[in-house]
């Protein structure tokens, strides 16, 4: 994955030294009070933990998968996950941190993601999963082309790898953009 520099931001590779920091990260966007500063929270409906180094570290590891990080200033700012799976791509590990989210990277980051994937895998579609109560996320990922596909999938309750659910309503649904 080359290193591209876009709108102030450098996106690159994750390394196995930037693990510790990427987990922080990751958990400072969804889980605690710190992700309260941000709208991409889930501390309303999961507890525990969204993450850990073992988790980050085979996605970086994993074959046709990338930790893509994005920093700024030499800081690390935000993080995702793009994996080759057959005719598409899977986009997850999404992360930004929380005092910067509402400024705009988001729409840049995942511009790039998309980019990427077409460049690195020739995916014609890029997809992901959110978790089903997450309204305004489902509706931003729908203002950047993405559609709900009716398809869901069971939230893996009792494996707190997935965090510790606070309600009993949650499951995964797929949302999918054809890309040009």
């Amino acid at each position: 994955m080359e290193t591209r520099t876009q709108d102030g931001l450098t996106f690159r590779a994750a390394a196995l030294a930037d693990v510790p920091e990427l987990v922080a990260l990751v958990e400072s966007a969804y889980r605690g009070d710190a992700s309260r500063a941000g709208w991409t929270t889930e501390a309303d409906f999961l507890d525990g933990r969204r993450t850990d180094e073992q988790g980050v570290r085979e996605v970086i590891e994993t074959v046709d998968s990338t930790l893509m990080v994005v920093e700024r200033k030499d800081e690390i700012v935000a993080c995702c996950q793009l994996q080759h799976r057959g005719d598409h791509a899977y986009f997850g590990m999404f992360a930004v941190r929380p005092v910067l989210q509402g400024e705009g990277l988001g729409k840049v980051i995942i511009a790039e993601a998309e980019r990427r994937v077409r460049e690195l895998w020739g995916a014609a579609q890029m997809r992901m999963t959110v978790v089903n109560v997450r309204a305004e996320l489902i509706a931003w990922y729908e203002r950047r082309g993405y559609r709900l596909t009716g398809e869901s999938s069971p939230f893996p309750y009792g494996d707190q790898r997935f965090g510790v659910p606070l309600r009993d309503d949650l499951e995964f649904v797929l949302l999918a953009k054809d890309l040009p």
